[in-house]
Order: structure tokens, then C-alpha cells, then sequence
């Protein structure tokens, strides 16, 4: 048996060292102990002597893969990593082979280590402390779930360039004095001040971001983990929080809308033409901004939170109009962003049209919807509200004046043509509008969530990139 005695936990380099030098001497992983350095005593062993070894070469895949599995805390990990190393010498596309077991518990253990930074980077809390010379600084207590304090130094460092601070965890310390990032080893929890004054600030501003209407437990709870609340000092009002959601959320829904701020209401008459509609046409996307939120054409003012109107470049060569804001975008204030805006986004990366160079709106500004329960259900726009908010739309069109436009569905083929366009009809055709544009029909995103066969719904995919790609390449 070989003992290879590791000089830390994540002594990476030590690992490599060994790994070279007992895979060159024919040594197989079921003839070798990996152990920290006293972490173990073993009978009979034989320790492996680094030497001069013959030279191979491992993919750079594997060598990233082991960096990061180095840092977890599994026992195994060293054992695992050169059994993954003995095998790469007959099997060299082993890391290729995803349903392989020793290959999907590698990268299990990294994806893990990789989350525990991101969790490190989310929920570090710094309270504020002073050095022996009467320096400010601020320390946190942290236990991250892998060995990463190291690894997310640097982000600190970045993040916090002008600040003096110490991250402390039971591996290892972080310290950084604005200049330099230095180490020490594992702390206790008694070395970090236990609460400051910033932390009251902290818990009002959590509580007053706080949206009943949008909790979900399970989900905050997978994405901030019940083990990382005891160093959050917000994570006190949690349980408080989510007694109180139901009752405010019904508050919420039964509480009469806020009036609009007076200045924007005053932007809104100056670009609206709302009554008697003949008032001045906005010149810009900032006052048809204004004038939506204060827009009364229909009655579908009553129903959103907000008015929703474009987003994108002043001059972008291709607009894409949808039917009308979704939960999500009428809490958000953004066009597509919600489910269907995620689809349009995969979708313009397939067809290779960027996203940041289109403008995104809707032929309705407002979101049309009926309450079942505590959930805002769609409801299509009628011809009277289309017309209505058409208005809206042609200013768009005229302040942006687009070289294509493409109608995503029928509410919106109805705002921009004029009339019904049946897509299936009029798809992968260039239609000529007035404003010298050039149209375009093709599927709403949400038309696609929809479709409930596997199949049917990867074609309506395909022909949905198709269209995109059709409308970019128009677009010249």
C-alpha cells in the first residue's frame, strides 16, 4: 500500500505531485491512500517518495476539473481524481462520457464547489470592527459548504477595493488591507464581532423589499439555504415575513391603485392625445413612456400594476410587437421578460439576431387579466383595447422608424396591419406597410409553451428561429 500525506486540505499541488509520480511508476488507485498530513494513521504503509518521473499529458479539462474538486469535502475526493487519472490513460475520452459514475460524481463535486462560492459571494455579512490601531474594518463569519474561502478572495478584493475587511471561516481567513490579500488559518465564531448598527438598516431595508405577493418558500429556501441563516441578520424577520404574506397580499389586491407622481402625469397630457386627441404626438420613447403610464383610451388602466411600453434603441432596424405585457412584465415594467421572453431570447441566439440591437413592445400596453385566487390569469386583448392602444404603437413606429417589423401573433399581426394576418398563411413572406416598413408574421413565444407534444413543439421551434432569421436577414 502507498500513503501520499497531503500537506492541507486542498493541497492541490501535493496531489499532482503524487499523482504524477505513482501513475508513472504503474501504482493502481486501489494501491493507494490519499491523507492530510496527521489526519490519519495507517499500518503497514508505505509512504510514496516524490521523484523525478517520467513526463505524460492529462486534457486541460481534467486539470480544471480537479482544481475544483480539490476543494470539496468529501473524503474521496483525492481517490477519486487519480482513479479518474489511471483511467485516462486507456479510456483518453473518459471525461466525455457523462453517464460514466466516477465522471458524474467529479463533476457533481464541482458543481457543488461551484455553488458554494456563489452562496460565499451572496451571503458573506461584514459587521463593523476596529484594528489594535483604531482602524476601521469589517469582519464576517462565514461557513461555506466547500472549501472556497480562498478561491473567492479575489472577488472580495474587488468588490470591496477600498475597504479594510476580514472574511473568517473554520478553513481558512481571508484578509484584505486595500492593497493585499493575505491568509491565516480557520477561525471559531467567537473571533467575529456577534452584531453592529448597520445590521437595524440591513432588516428595514430587507422588510421593505420584501414581496408577499411573489413568495415562494420552497424556492427562497433552495436559493438561501436555512444553514446560511444564522449569519444573516434579515433572516430573523423571515419567519415573521411569510406568517403576514397572505394577509398583505390580500390587502395588497383590495387596496385601490396608487395615483401617478404629478410630474408624470403632467409629461402624460403633454404627449397623449387622449381626449380630445388632438393634443401634441410624443417626440421620444421617454414621453410615450409617460404617456402610458397615464394613458385612459380603454379601461384596461384599471387592471395593471403599470403601463408597459417599448424598450430597445431609438433607431433599431427591427422592432418585434407582442400582444400585451404578462404578470411578470407588468410587475417588472419591462417588455418580455417573462416565460415567453425567455423563449424570444433563446430563439433571436439561435437565429443569431442580438436582442440589445431590436426594439421589444406590445400592441397593448396595459395587462389584461382575471384573478383565480391568488394567481393573474391572461386575457386577450379585445379588438376595441387593440384599437385603442394603437395609437401608442404608431408612435413607437414613427420615433424608432424600424426597416422590419415583425407582429408576434394575432393581437399583434391586428395592431400592425390593420386587419387579421393568418400566420400560417403569411409566415416567411415580407409584407409592405405604409410607414415603408416591411412586415412580418410569425408565432407569439408563449404559442409555444403551450404546445403540449414533445415533437409538435420542437417544429414550432424550428419554424419560429426560421421566421427570426427571415425578418433579420430583411433587415439587411
Amino acid at each position: 500500500m502507498r500513503v501520499v500525506r497531503l500537506a492541507s486540505e486542498t493541497d492541490f499541488a501535493g496531489w499532482r505531485e503524487g499523482a504524477r509520480v505513482l501513475r508513472a511508476e504503474g501504482v493502481p488507485p486501489e494501491a493507494v491512500v490519499w491523507t492530510v498530513d496527521g489526519a490519519a494513521e495507517l499500518f503497514g504503509a508505505t509512504p510514496a517518495a516524490p521523484g523525478p518521473a517520467p513526463a505524460f499529458s492529462v486534457p486541460r479539462e481534467f486539470v480544471e476539473l480537479a482544481d475544483d474538486v480539490v476543494l470539496h469535502r468529501s473524503h474521496e475526493r483525492f481517490a477519486l481524481l487519480y482513479r479518474l487519472l489511471w483511467r485516462l490513460k486507456g479510456e483518453p475520452h473518459l471525461l466525455h462520457i457523462r453517464t460514466d459514475p466516477d465522471v458524474l460524481k467529479a463533476r457533481g463535486f464541482a458543481k457543488q464547489v461551484s455553488q458554494a462560492a456563489h452562496k460565499m459571494k451572496a451571503f458573506v455579512r461584514f459587521r463593523k470592527a476596529a484594528d489594535p490601531d483604531g482602524a476601521e474594518r469589517y469582519v464576517a463569519w462565514f461557513e461555506p459548504a466547500h472549501r472556497v474561502a480562498e478561491r473567492t478572495a479575489p472577488f472580495f478584493a474587488r468588490r470591496f477595493a477600498n475597504m479594510r475587511f476580514s472574511i473568517l471561516t473554520p478553513d481558512a481567513c481571508v484578509h484584505w488591507d486595500t492593497e493585499t490579500l493575505s491568509f491565516t488559518p480557520g477561525a471559531d465564531p467567537a473571533d467575529a464581532p456577534s452584531e453592529d448598527a448597520l445590521e437595524e438598516y440591513w432588516r428595514t431595508y430587507y422588510a421593505s423589499i420584501f414581496n408577499p405577493a411573489r413568495l415562494k418558500v420552497a424556492a427562497m429556501q433552495k436559493e438561501m439555504p436555512k444553514r446560511y441563516w444564522r449569519n444573516l441578520p434579515e433572516a430573523a424577520l423571515i419567519p415573521e415575513l411569510i406568517a403576514q404574506a397572505e394577509g398583505r397580499t390580500q390587502a395588497m389586491v383590495q387596496s385601490p391603485p396608487t395615483q401617478p407622481d404629478r410630474r408624470i402625469v403632467r409629461a402624460a397630457q403633454r404627449a397623449s392625445r387622449d381626449a380630445p386627441f388632438d393634443g401634441q404626438a410624443p417626440t421620444s420613447l421617454e414621453e410615450v413612456w409617460a404617456g402610458v403610464q397615464a394613458c385612459r383610451r380603454c379601461d384596461l388602466y384599471k387592471c395593471g400594476t403599470q403601463g408597459v411600453a417599448g424598450e430597445g434603441p431609438k433607431q433599431a432596424k427591427l422592432m418585434f410587437v407582442g400582444e400585451q405585457p404578462g404578470d411578470q412584465e407588468d410587475l417588472a415594467g419591462k417588455p418580455f421578460v417573462g416565460p415567453a421572453g425567455k423563449v424570444l431570447d433563446k430563439a433571436l441566439d439561435a437565429a443569431g439576431v442580438p436582442r440589445a440591437e431590436t426594439f421589444v413592445t406590445n400592441a397593448v400596453k396595459h395587462f389584461k387579466h382575471e384573478l383565480r385566487g391568488k394567481r393573474r390569469l391572461h386575457k386577450t386583448p379585445d379588438a376595441g383595447e387593440v384599437s385603442a392602444c394603437r395609437w401608442w404603437l404608431d408612435n413607437e413606429r414613427r420615433i424608432v422608424r424600424p426597416r422590419v417589423i415583425v407582429a408576434l401573433g394575432s393581437t399583434a399581426s391586428l395592431s400592425v396591419f390593420g386587419k387579421a394576418m393568418p400566420i400560417g398563411k403569411f409566415r416567411q413572406q415580407a409584407i409592405q406597410l405604409p410607414d415603408q416598413a416591411q412586415g412580418v408574421v410569425t408565432y407569439h413565444p408563449s404559442y409555444l409553451l403551450r404546445v403540449p407534444d414533445a415533437e409538435a413543439k420542437a417544429k414550432a421551434y424550428a419554424m419560429f428561429v426560421d421566421d427570426l432569421k427571415f425578418a433579420w436577414k430583411l433587415v439587411g
